[in-house]
C-alpha cells in the first residue's frame, strides 16, 4: 500500500503543479510580481523534481502487468521519439495565435502559416507521441496510469487551444483551420512551403535530431532502462 501511497501521492503532486498556478489568475499574478524569466525558472524546475519523482514512484509501485511486454516493442518510442524531439525545435517560439510554447501574434496571418501548417500545437504533440509510445511499451499499471495522464493532458489541451483560437480570430478561423492541423505531412510535398520555412526550420531540425542523440545514451543511466531491444 505504500508503494501506490507513493506513486498516488507524486502523481497528484506533479498534476497539481500544472493546474493549481491556473485557478484564479494565480499563474498571472506570480508572473507580474516575480517576472517571467524567475517564474518559469522556479516553475521548471519545480517541474522536474516533481517529474523525477513521480517516475521513480511509477517505477517503484507494485508490478501488476496489463498486457505483456515484448523486446520488439522497444522500436516503437526509438521510432517516434526523432519527431518528438524535431517537433520540439521546431515548436518553440513559431508563430501561432494561440499555443504551447509559441509567440502568440494578434495579426497572425492563417494564409501563410508557417511550421504551424504541419502542427498547430507541436509541443503539446511531442508530449502526447512521447507519452503514447511509452504507453505502448510499458503495460504496467502504474506505467499505464502514468503515460496514460500524460497522453490525456495534450489531447485536453490542444482541443481547448483550438477553442480559444476560434474565439481569438473571428472571421479568420476558418482560413486557419483549413490552412493548419494537429499534424499534417502535406505541406512537405509543397515546394512554396519549403521555400518559404526551409532556411529557418532546417537547423532547427538539426538541433531537434542531435539532441535526441545525445540524450539516447543517458536514458539507461536515468530511467535504469536500456532503450533498444
Amino acid at each position: 500500500m505504500s508503494d501506490w501511497l507513493d506513486f498516488a501521492l507524486a502523481l497528484t503532486a506533479f498534476l497539481s503543479s500544472h493546474i493549481i498556478p491556473r485557478i484564479g489568475g494565480l499563474r498571472d499574478k506570480l508572473i507580474a510580481n516575480l517576472g517571467r524569466a524567475i517564474y518559469f525558472s522556479i516553475y521548471g524546475a519545480l517541474s522536474l523534481i516533481l517529474f523525477a519523482w513521480v517516475i521513480n514512484a511509477a517505477g517503484g509501485a507494485p508490478r501488476i502487468e496489463v498486457w505483456p511486454h515484448f523486446p520488439w516493442m522497444r522500436w516503437i518510442p526509438n521510432l517516434t521519439m526523432p519527431l518528438a524531439f524535431v517537433l520540439i525545435f521546431c515548436g518553440m517560439g513559431q508563430r501561432s495565435p494561440n499555443t504551447l510554447g509559441a509567440k502568440r501574434e494578434a495579426e497572425f496571418d492563417p494564409a501563410n502559416p508557417g511550421f504551424t501548417a504541419i502542427s498547430r500545437h507541436p509541443l503539446l504533440l511531442a508530449l502526447l507521441i512521447w507519452a503514447g509510445a511509452h504507453l505502448l511499451v510499458n503495460g504496467e499499471l502504474a506505467h499505464v496510469i502514468l503515460f496514460g495522464t500524460f497522453a490525456s493532458f495534450p489531447l485536453i489541451a490542444m482541443w481547448g487551444f483550438d477553442k480559444k483560437s476560434a474565439r481569438l480570430m473571428g472571421d479568420k478561423a476558418e482560413v486557419f483551420f483549413a490552412q493548419t492541423s494537429w499534424l499534417s505531412l502535406k505541406p512537405l510535398a509543397q515546394r512554396h512551403w519549403w521555400q518559404q520555412n526551409a532556411r529557418a526550420l532546417a537547423p532547427r531540425c538539426l538541433l531537434g535530431l542531435l539532441c535526441w542523440l545525445s540524450l539516447l545514451p543517458l536514458h539507461e543511466a536515468v530511467i535504469g532502462v536500456w532503450p533498444f531491444p
